[in-house]
């Protein structure tokens, strides 16, 4: 193996340095196309030519380190200075997978980590693995559910892809994981709850129309905020369209509780429902909650959980369930089941008891 220097003279008295490589019986030239040597016609000429030549140097002597590295997987020192943000976000912009979304999210809970703990920027030589515990206590702390284990695990996707590009050695997220959640910890409306909401008066009534739509949709409230009449089949008594958050076209046959709350059709391309911020409505829909005396910790998301536990509750399979919620696997539609097995066992423990 070697890596050397080469200049070549060009028609307009200009010199090109290049490196000539020859590795594993093959040979190939890198063209150093931004240090080129000008012509010396002044002092500055001369200083700009000395400084691009050591330069040209310094990337050669570099080249050799990393091709020996490579062969005795051994690290170039150079490499783990990378910045690890940059290299992170350089991940994600070349990922295309349908995760991408919760890869990004990643990142964002790492900037705030780095901002919580005080680092400004950090090399991937820093990354190490008591850092790696702290931002997995950080996840823990902050989030709840599968969120935590989700994006611990993005987190790690981008370590190793560092370590196989040999930027790292050793990984030191190898020995650490977050153990994944699977209980259902979001508060769900039964009917009679869902009942008891549509016979109370909401500060807003939009509002109110939007959110007891999605508790016989499943429909998120980002999809909610999006939805036009022209996702909207009343002949066919149907809906569809293609989830913001996943990109999976989702078609819900609409019960006719969702066709009344729709009330009289508008423009193609005008929105259905017209809200305020995703705060205002989380706001409205607490007021609301407890003005009907539901002691129940709810939020916007609770009404497709309701959605998909009161399908199943009443008879739906997990796989129709899983359709209609647009899933992209079983797997969360399966979380729906526990909770409905609890409220079947609630609903038998609620009956009165006989003497006989």
């Amino acid at each position: 193996m070697s890596v050397k220097l080469r200049k070549r003279k060009n028609a307009d008295e200009t010199t090109t340095l290049y490196l000539d490589i020859y590795h594993n019986g093959k040979r190939q030239y890198e063209f150093l196309k931004h240090l080129k040597l000008e012509k010396i016609t002044s002092p500055k000429h001369r200083v700009d030519n000395k400084n691009n030549l050591a330069l040209a140097q310094d990337i050669c002597i570099k080249r050799a380190q990393e091709l020996a590295g490579n062969d005795y997987d051994i690290q170039a020192k150079y490499k783990s200075r990378i910045d690890f943000i940059e290299y992170y976000q350089k991940y994600i912009d070349k990922y295309t997978n349908k995760d991408k979304r919760v890869i990004t999210s990643s990142l964002f809970k790492f900037k705030e980590f780095m901002k919580k703990e005080g680092y400004k920027n950090l090399q991937l030589n820093q990354v190490t693995e008591n850092l790696v515990y702290e931002f997995k206590s950080y996840l823990e702390g902050c989030l709840n559910g599968e969120s935590p284990a989700n994006y611990f695990s993005k987190f790690k996707k981008v370590i190793r892809q560092a370590c196989r590009e040999k930027l790292l050695v050793i990984n030191p997220t190898q020995d650490i994981s977050i153990k994944r959640q699977e209980g259902l910890k979001k508060e769900v409306l039964t009917i009679e709850d869902i009942r008891l909401l549509a016979n109370t008066t909401a500060g807003n009534e939009n509002v109110k129309r939007a959110f007891l739509f999605s508790c016989f949709t499943g429909l998120r409230f980002c999809d909610i905020v999006s939805m036009q009449w022209k996702h909207i089949d009343l002949n066919n008594q149907r809906l569809s369209l293609t989830q913001s958050k996943t990109g999976q076209k989702v078609t819900v046959n609409l019960h006719v509780t969702a066709i009344q709350i729709l009330g009289e059709s508008g423009e193609s391309n005008d929105q259905v429902f017209i809200l305020p911020s995703h705060t205002a409505c989380t706001k409205d829909v607490k007021h609301w909650v407890k003005k009907a005396g539901i002691n129940k910790h709810i939020t916007w998301h609770c009404a497709r959980h309701s959605f998909a536990t009161n399908l199943i509750f009443f008879g739906a399979d997990i796989t129709t369930a899983s359709n209609l919620l647009g899933h992209t696997s079983l797997r969360y539609t399966q979380r729906y089941t526990r909770v409905v097995n609890d409220m079947k066992r609630d609903a038998i423990d609620s009956l009165p008891t006989i003497q006989f």
